[in-house]
C-alpha cells in the first residue's frame, strides 16, 4: 500500500505546527521549513481545515494552528483527511459484490485494520523531532 504525497507533506506541516502549539505560524514560514511548495501547501491546508485538523486566522497576524492538541490529534486522523480511508484493496471498507465468496477479501481486512490501528495509536506530539 502507497500513501500520497498529499499524506506525507500534508504530516510534514501538521508536524511543523505541532512543534510551535499553540502559536500560529503562516503557510509561508511552514513552506520554507518544510521545502514544501506554496501552492501545494495551501492546498493542503484547505483539505486540513475543511476536515477541522488545523484552524485558520486571516489578517497581517494570522496564520494557523492545529484545532487540538498535538497529544489529541491522531496520525491517523491527519492520513485519512488527506488521503480517505485507508484500504489497500479497492474492495476494503466499501461494499463489495464478492466479499461472501472471495477467500482472499479477510487478508485485506485484516491488513486494513492494522494499520488503522497503527496509524491510529500514534499522535503527532510522538513524531516532533
Amino acid at each position: 500500500m502507497k500513501f500520497s504525497s498529499k499524506a506525507e507533506y500534508g504530516l510534514m506541516a501538521m508536524t511543523n505546527l505541532a512543534k510551535a502549539y499553540p502559536v500560529q505560524k503562516n503557510l509561508k514560514t511552514v513552506s520554507r521549513e518544510e521545502g514544501i511548495s506554496m501552492k501545494y501547501l495551501e492546498q493542503l491546508a484547505t483539505i486540513l481545515r475543511k476536515k477541522n485538523l488545523i484552524v485558520s486566522t486571516k489578517g497581517k497576524q494570522g496564520g494557523y494552528v492545529l484545532a487540538k492538541r498535538p497529544n489529541q490529534l491522531a496520525i491517523g486522523e491527519i492520513v485519512e483527511a488527506l488521503d480517505g480511508p485507508i484500504a489497500p484493496m479497492k474492495c476494503v471498507g466499501k461494499f463489495c459484490a464478492k466479499a461472501a465468496t472471495c477467500s482472499s477479501n479477510v487478508v485485506w481486512e485484516k491488513v486494513s485494520l492494522q494499520i488503522k490501528k497503527t496509524l491510529y495509536s500514534m499522535k503527532l506530539n510522538q513524531i516532533i523531532k
